[in-house]
């Protein structure tokens, strides 16, 4: 269903962030994400010219990661192909502190200490977010085959409590894992 109409607007500025996932023929998957910020209007840039022209990304750059099963990183790219400073680009391969980290609980907290403030790019570390929601969806399937029959309790220890919908307490948690099924108790709405 999509959104109500709104009330009369102009559109400024688009932020497309796309990510996708590939399995490698030597095991490892590889995890891409680019961002893109466009405005609708010709903003002043000394940088770039004198101004970056509406339509023009005044942010363009993209992540791969390189990581096996377990969530390891085992290669970082990264490259910013349009920024509004000259500056910018040189940041990019302090992303490769990342290699040997693993995308696991603690993830954002790690690469806030990792690329806070001067140490990153705000834009760079805000891409890692979608990059590794990406990771977890592309190997599921290669997960859930190497761990056979055990994926669904090791999946139900992830999962439950971790949405609305994953709630000890919901029919789809009933339906997948009958045996972490929580009824709710009292009168409380979810």
């Amino acid at each position: 269903m999509p959104l109500p109409p709104s009330q009369p607007r102009k559109h400024l500025h688009t932020r497309q962030v796309e990510c996708h996932g590939y399995e490698r023929e030597d095991g490892l998957f590889d995890i891409e994400g680019r961002m893109t910020d466009i405005k609708t209007y010709d903003i002043d840039n000394q940088d770039r010219g004198g101004q970056i022209l509406a339509g023009e990304p005044i942010h363009n750059m993209s992540i791969r990661l390189t990581m096996d099963l377990d969530f390891t990183i085992h290669g970082v790219e990264a490259v910013i192909d349009d920024s509004p400073f000259n500056i910018c680009p040189s940041i990019a391969s302090r992303l490769k502190q990342l290699e040997g980290k693993q995308i696991k609980p603690g993830w954002n907290r790690m690469l806030k200490a990792l690329f806070a403030g001067s140490q990153g790019c705000t834009h760079l570390t805000e891409l890692l977010g979608p990059i590794a929601t990406t990771a977890f969806q592309a190997t599921g399937t290669a997960r859930r085959k190497r761990e056979g029959n055990s994926s669904r309790p090791a999946a139900a220890g992830r999962l439950i409590n971790s949405c609305h919908a994953l709630s000890q307490s919901s029919e789809v948690v009933q339906r997948f894992w009958p045996e972490s099924y929580q009824p709710e108790t009292g009168d409380s709405e979810r």
